[in-house]
């Protein structure tokens, strides 16, 4: 069987085989498939763009995640698809849309005006966010291996500079922020840089892992994680210390069962998302919640304290919630948020909003699995993993920069996948 290789050569870009017109001239076809791959490559520079940008936002300014995600689904439009596999988790997202912003009409904070801004900037952002991914899906496969080729690089780079600052006490990042923004107190310097322990981390388990092919790979990954926990423990990170083994156990185990392994960890977050109001309360119950509490460290300690109260506005109003960024407004017992994404969403949204969500995270997951082993599925589920356990322990689940780089993640995660074609070609 002979294999036209203009057809072969869009196959390898992700097109689809070029189709005929209705005149069935072969010079259309060909011309179609000239746009594709004009598209191919326009999309991949945007990746590649990206990579160069990426480690430079993670280190100075995580907040900058959103304007980057935004601006390459912007370039990426032309790209922008829903394909059948993809329905069931737009779907779901429609639908926590809506009901957020019917949350709105019953919010005990509407008079306000609370969550009405988050609503319209989600709102915005999620086509944008969904275009960037499709541009990802869409880019020239040889373009997202030179901008994985980059970030990798730069990660490293981002590694190396962090360990710098970590011997210097943040006195570099320090530096550079009075220089070129404001001055910022040294210990706000540390807690911005333990931040970006966080973005490492889960950075590391999409990029790295997924290109495990040779000693350089492995080096590069090695001084990630290396420089990771180093950083988290000096700046009083512990998320990451968790993340990055519980990361690599994952990895393992769906790199073994490619079918089990993502089916079995949808159900477990997806469940324990949905179940996190009952977790708590088990604790609180057993008696153990302040003595647990006295124990910790200041800042966990104040996690606990959020998660307590947000549970008794949870069981006052379960069915409906509060209403959308309502999480806001219950000081002094929750500051800004609780720190936990599926705390949040039952608070605000109530019993639909945290089914929808836990119905998207299974959805998420179980999109991971494959007929035989996979390292960018793997290493994809390991990311999603760390980016879970930070949800739920760290973050405010509307924080724009946190949504994006959750999309991020995703774009990079079908920039591996795309790489790895290359490989299988």
């Amino acid at each position: 069987m002979s294999v036209d290789p203009a057809a072969a050569q869009g196959l390898l870009a992700g097109a689809p085989e070029p189709t005929r017109s209705a005149s069935g001239g072969p010079a259309d076809a060909l011309a179609a498939e000239g746009v594709r791959s004009r598209l191919g490559s326009w999309c991949g520079w945007v990746m590649v763009g990206a990579a160069v940008l990426i480690p430079l936002i993670g280190w100075l300014s995580p907040l900058g995640f959103a304007p980057l995600v935004a601006l390459m689904g912007l370039l990426c439009l032309p790209a922008f698809r829903i394909k059948a596999k993809d329905r069931p988790i737009v779907i779901t997202l429609g639908v926590a849309i809506a009901w957020a912003a019917a949350s709105l009409l019953w919010g005990a904070f509407k008079s306000t005006g609370a969550g009405h801004s988050v609503l319209m900037e989600v709102s915005l952002a999620l086509p944008l966010y969904w275009s960037a991914i499709c541009g990802a899906r869409r880019a020239d496969p040889r373009l997202n291996a030179l901008a994985l080729r980059i970030l990798s690089v730069g990660l490293a780079a981002h590694a190396a500079l962090l360990l710098i600052d970590v011997y210097l006490g943040a006195e570099l990042f320090r530096t550079l922020h009075q220089a070129f923004y404001e001055p910022i107190l040294p210990i706000l310097a540390k807690l911005k840089l333990a931040q970006t322990t966080y973005v490492l981390a889960a950075l590391g388990a999409v990029v790295l892992l997924g290109a495990l092919r040779n000693w350089r790979s492995l080096a590069l990954l090695g001084l990630v994680v290396l420089c990771v926990m180093i950083a988290a423990d000096a700046f009083f990170a512990a998320a990451p210390l968790l993340a990055v083994p519980f990361s690599g156990a994952v990895f393992l185990i769906v790199r073994r069962w490619p079918r089990g392994g993502p089916r079995w960890l949808a159900i477990g977050v997806a469940a324990t998302s949905f179940a996190m109001p009952w977790v708590v309360l088990g604790v609180r119950d057993s008696g153990q919640y302040d003595w647990i509490e006295r124990i910790l460290p200041d800042s966990w300690s104040a996690r606990m304290s959020y998660w307590s109260h947000a549970l008794d506005h949870i069981l006052a109003r379960p069915w409906l919630g509060w209403g959308l960024d309502a999480s806001r407004h219950m000081g002094p017992g929750i500051v800004l948020h609780p720190h936990n994404e599926a705390l949040q969403i039952w608070l605000e949204l109530g019993l639909p909003g945290a089914a929808a969500v836990a119905v998207l995270w299974f959805l998420a997951f179980r999109r991971l699995e494959r007929e035989a082993p996979s390292a960018p599925a793997a290493a994809a589920a390991a990311a999603g993993v760390a980016f879970v356990l930070f949800a739920w322990a760290n973050f405010g689940i509307w924080q724009q920069w946190w949504l994006a780089f959750g999309a991020l993640l995703v774009v990079l995660a079908a920039m591996v996948e795309s790489r790895a074609s290359i490989a299988r070609a």
